[in-house]
């Protein structure tokens, strides 16, 4: 199937509105030759002439008188259109869709957005909160804030700020089961599950002298979002494995303490991720710098 030939319908249109074509062509900013190409071209798709013309008057034909309007009105709603497209991509106005994990986006999104809507009242924002890893482009999103070891390589990713996980448990406990030292010290039964791990849901530690140790939680409890582990643990039946986000309040305040302190696990970060940063309009640029501003140098850090 052929397309309408826009360019040609919109020079058409352009030259009858002018009544020449060395002056459509001086407002669309092109040459005479492109446009009496575009003329000529149209005329030849549609087998009749536009324009009777000679060395001195340029006349539309009964033909041509037909079409003029509708052109005319094609190239005014086209142009009309650009400019408000134009302008939507270079002011931040408009709606953002954006993903983010569940508990990150309740604790440390959800209240920084009434600051974030002062400063952009033309932005709206969809806020989809899920543990789950969406597919952005598919899915339609405009952005995601991702908490990742490493983040999608066919994505655009700005990293943010690190985040540490901690392997934590109860004073109490502790107290009555000891504080584990080594990997191999944890009881994999009291180790309580999270679904969405990347890969595998497993514990890989390591430590300064290079060794590794692998713990594979076998609680009674696997949670599709970490904050369904925090009663277990507070109730000493269990332990877990919280990022710094979720769990600094609670070593802060000695209700968890954290365990297995001479090994690591891996360090992930958080990373505010598009589909491509050549095409992001201004709201999504508007919304990026604002969350790095306010997220890169977070309260939650620990030690504080």
């Amino acid at each position: 199937m052929n397309l309408p030939d826009f360019e040609g319908l919109a020079m058409f249109a352009k030259v009858a509105e002018e009544r020449s074509f060395a002056q459509a062509a001086r407002v669309m900013g092109v040459s005479v030759a492109t446009v009496s190409r575009g003329v000529a071209r149209l005329e030849e798709r549609l087998g009749a002439r536009l324009f009777n013309r000679t060395s001195r008057q340029l006349a539309l034909t009964d033909f041509g008188r037909g079409l003029v309007e509708r052109a005319s009105r094609f190239y005014c709603e086209a142009e009309e259109m650009e400019n408000e497209a134009r302008e939507l991509a270079g002011h931040p106005r408009g709606l953002v869709r954006l993903a983010v994990p569940m508990s990150f986006g309740l604790r440390c999104v959800a209240p920084i957005l009434p600051d974030f809507f002062r400063l952009y009242p033309d932005i709206s924002v969809d806020l989809h909160m899920s543990d789950a890893v969406v597919d952005l482009i598919g899915d339609g999103f405009d952005a995601a804030l991702r908490i990742a070891v490493l983040p999608d390589s066919s994505l655009i990713a700005k990293r943010l700020t690190a985040v540490a996980p901690f392997i934590v448990a109860s004073p109490d406990y502790v107290e009555r089961h000891g504080r584990p030292e080594h990997p191999r010290d944890l009881n994999a039964a009291h180790c309580l599950g999270y679904a969405y791990r990347p890969r595998q849901d497993v514990w890989r530690f390591s430590n300064e002298a290079g060794d590794e140790e692998v713990v594979t939680p076998t609680g009674a409890l696997r949670v599709t979002n970490s904050d369904a582990l925090i009663p277990m643990v507070l109730e000493g039946l269990a332990i877990a494995e919280l990022p710094e986000f979720i769990c600094s309040d609670y070593l802060a305040d000695g209700r968890m303490t954290a365990i297995v302190t001479d090994w690591t696990l891996p360090r992930g970060a958080l990373y505010f991720v598009t589909p491509s940063a050549r095409t992001r309009p201004a709201k999504v640029e508007a919304l990026a710098g604002f969350m790095a501003e306010r997220l890169s140098n977070p309260p939650w850090r620990w030690p504080r």
